[in-house]
């Protein structure tokens, strides 16, 4: 691509990342659960909504990453609009919270091919200048991310004397008008480069697809330790920050603190990671990324224990800026890192299981530090998930940084 299609690569992804998250978070933050409320559904009918959107990259993040490699990014780009116009549209006619089971599902389709088919996009677009790439597009889906709720929360106050629950479904209806750009967009992107030359024509690729093809493919992943090792860190990142949106509240909370506060913690803590990725992208161009995505995952990891010492709103927005500058430094570098040691006719599938086990953790996270702080205190459920962060940290750095040493001794 020539350098205009490049920068229209990057600016038209970065749009697409934000009307997207934009609109995913929008129909599940806050609204998701007041309108299953508003339709007599209890909290736990809300908790298994809820979880139905995750489950969803976790099973297709990996097989859609393969795909991609096959039939190609742009078409599978523009199926994740198509799914991001869709599903809105579904939530205007539900009258009973069950229906919301296979719309959550069908939601996360599209979230989990967005994530992988984007940034196998700009891994192959942007060489030279990846992780700033990276980190532009993750800031503009965090724009979108922190936005969302401000302005559903907004819609529902605002359409608060309408009867029969139709407050909420204004914001569904918001929800599709905000999609539609992701897909004008996505079909305006520029074609894959090299399908319509040299490279495999993208029909022929797909039919040669089987589950030997999927099995393989996950094979050769989880077998190489380095791409393992980095899979590991981006799970055990998301681990403890699903364990910070659930017990952090909760903490403070006990403290006695407002919950407008509260809510402002995670706010400022957003806005460090939006500023700080782009930064930190660059960074990771010019160091070397095994560093980087070990000392990011041991700086959030060292936060996360850190919380019960907070007192009040300022300790805790102290330590939630630095467990966000963390996160950022981190998993700007995971994706780069992966691109690096995956074969590129590979990158999608490598991509795919890394936000798999990624959405793994997030999942897990809140799930098993409950357990502990149930069966414990509120300051060993951090602290579980600090040795998680610990833990997996240790296995990466052994990785990636002994593959050195093996060459020179032969052993693998």
């Amino acid at each position: 691509m020539s350098g205009k299609a490049r920068l229209t690569a990057i600016s038209l992804l970065s749009t697409i990342g934000f009307f997207g998250i934009f609109s995913t978070t929008i129909s599940k933050s806050p609204v998701l659960p007041l309108f299953v409320k508003s339709m007599g559904g209890s909290a736990d009918i809300v908790g298994l909504i809820a979880a139905i959107s995750p489950l969803a990259g976790i099973l297709f993040s990996f097989p859609v990453g393969l795909v991609a490699d096959r039939l190609g990014k742009k078409r599978l780009l523009v199926a994740a609009s198509a799914v991001f116009v869709a599903a809105p549209a579904l939530y205007l006619f539900v009258g009973n919270p069950f229906w919301l089971i296979p719309i959550r599902f069908f939601h996360g389709i599209g979230t989990a091919i967005l994530g992988p088919v984007a940034s196998a996009i700009i891994l192959a677009e942007y060489r030279d200048s990846k992780g700033e790439k990276l980190g532009i597009y993750s800031s503009a889906t965090l724009v979108g991310r922190s936005l969302a709720p401000l302005v559903g929360g907004a819609l529902i106050s605002l359409f608060a004397s309408m009867q029969g629950g139709w407050n909420y479904r204004i914001v569904y209806a918001a929800a599709f008008l905000l999609s539609l750009p992701v897909l004008v967009l996505s079909i305006l992107m520029p074609a894959d480069p090299g399908r319509a030359g040299g490279g495999a024509p993208a029909d022929s690729g797909v039919k040669r697809l089987s589950l030997r093809d999927f099995g393989a493919s996950l094979g050769a992943f989880l077998t190489n330790r380095r791409l393992l090792g980095t899979a590991l860190v981006e799970m055990a990142t998301y681990f403890a920050y699903g364990g910070l949106e659930t017990y952090l509240p909760l903490f403070l909370q006990g403290k006695g603190v407002p919950s407008y506060e509260i809510g402002l913690v995670f706010s400022v803590q957003i806005l460090a990671i939006a500023l700080s990725k782009p930064l930190f992208g660059r960074l990771s161009d010019r160091m070397d990324r095994r560093a980087q995505v070990l000392v990011g995952i041991l700086v959030l990891g060292a936060s996360f224990a850190a919380i019960p010492l907070a007192s009040g709103i300022f300790g805790a927005t102290a330590i939630g800026i630095v467990f966000g500058l963390g996160l950022s430094f981190s998993t700007v570098a995971t994706s780069t890192y992966v691109s690096d040691v995956a074969a590129e006719e590979n990158l999608g599938a490598s991509l795919g299981a890394l936000s798999s086990i990624m959405d793994i953790g997030h999942s897990s996270g809140p799930l098993l530090i409950g357990v502990v702080i149930q069966a414990s205190t509120m300051t060993a459920g951090f602290l579980t998930g600090f040795a998680v962060c610990l833990a997996c940290a240790a296995f990466f750095a052994a990785s990636v940084f002994g593959e050195a040493a093996r060459k020179r001794t032969g052993a693998r």
